[in-house]
């Protein structure tokens, strides 16, 4: 599927068991860029910075770091009554993704 696609970057849900593990990234071709959602925006608790390292060195087995960033998975309200997370927590959310990818790219 992935070979199809005339996207050159796919932005990925990875934030849940639900969303399945990184081997299907294998069949991304080498003109992707993929961006993993690893941090949820459904519930206000905050991700390790150690379980975000631990996905990421999981997804770069398929792909290599020059070729994956990092977001949450999905806007702040996924739904018309969007969700349970103050504005306080998503700022949180975001900072998070800034100091993972500090930790993580530089």
């Amino acid at each position: 599927m992935f070979g199809k696609l005339s996207a050159q970057r796919l932005l990925l849900e990875y934030d849940d068991e639900r969303s399945g593990s990184f081997k299907a990234l294998r069949d991304v071709p080498e003109d992707k860029f993929i961006v993993l959602g690893l941090i949820t925006t459904k519930k206000p608790e905050l991700e390790s910075l150690d379980s975000l390292r631990q996905k990421v060195a999981q997804a770069k087995r398929y792909i290599p770091p020059e070729r994956l960033g990092l977001s949450p998975q999905c806007g702040f309200a996924s739904s018309i009554i969007g969700n349970n997370i103050s504005a306080k927590d998503q700022r949180r959310k975001l900072e998070l993704v800034t100091k993972t990818g500090q930790a993580l790219w530089r």
